[in-house]
């Protein structure tokens, strides 16, 4: 069993990479999207958060949060978020992977890996590796060439506001300066 301790801090910003069950890509169908719409909308009705950048990828989500102040309790949203897209998913018809006897005695569904990555952000050079990295996703992985061409993106939010260009990480792919993010998918 892993040793690994969360880094909890009330009001913090974090980076998470949550993943679907077998890397299945899911979050491709219309109804993935729309489920998982309303689970972050049911989760922020009674314990709220900022959503600073989210990108849904087939088999992932990358965001970033801020908690409110006095509040450091990312894994209940996320627990939350996890269990009404399964339950809304799996009663509108989506698909699951099996899973094992073990699982089963816990409750488990095959749609979400039960665990998910976090990392506290703590500077805001560390923040601005983590919105870049998130954001560059889609051309990482070679979904799209053109990041103005995934609509499934906060990127387009920041094009508007002005903190990106339109064609920001087409011609280059920006240096993150940190490597663990690289063995995230």
């Amino acid at each position: 069993m892993s040793d690994y301790r969360r880094n909890y801090i009330k009001g913090g910003t974090y980076f998470f990479t949550v993943v679907t069950e077998k890397r299945r890509p899911i979050l491709n169908n219309p109804l993935a999207r729309k489920c998982l719409r309303e689970a972050f909308c049911h989760c922020m009705q009674n314990h709220p958060f900022t959503i600073d950048a989210i990108v849904m990828l087939p088999n992932h989500i990358h965001a970033i949060w801020t908690l409110p102040e006095g509040d450091a309790d990312y894994s209940k949203r996320w627990g939350i978020i996890k269990k009404n897209f399964t339950q809304s998913w799996l009663k509108q018809g989506g698909s699951e992977v099996s899973i094992s006897k073990s699982k089963q005695r816990y409750y488990r569904r095959g749609v979400w890996q039960r665990r998910f990555w976090e990392h506290t952000l703590s500077s805001q050079a560390d923040y601005n590796q983590h919105f870049d990295y998130l954001h560059y996703n889609p051309i990482k992985h070679g979904i799209v060439k053109h990041l103005s061409d995934y609509p499934y993106s906060s990127f387009h939010r920041y094009v508007k506001q002005g903190i990106y260009s339109a064609d920001w990480g087409t011609h280059y792919e920006p240096n993150f300066g940190f490597n663990e993010l690289n063995n995230l998918e």
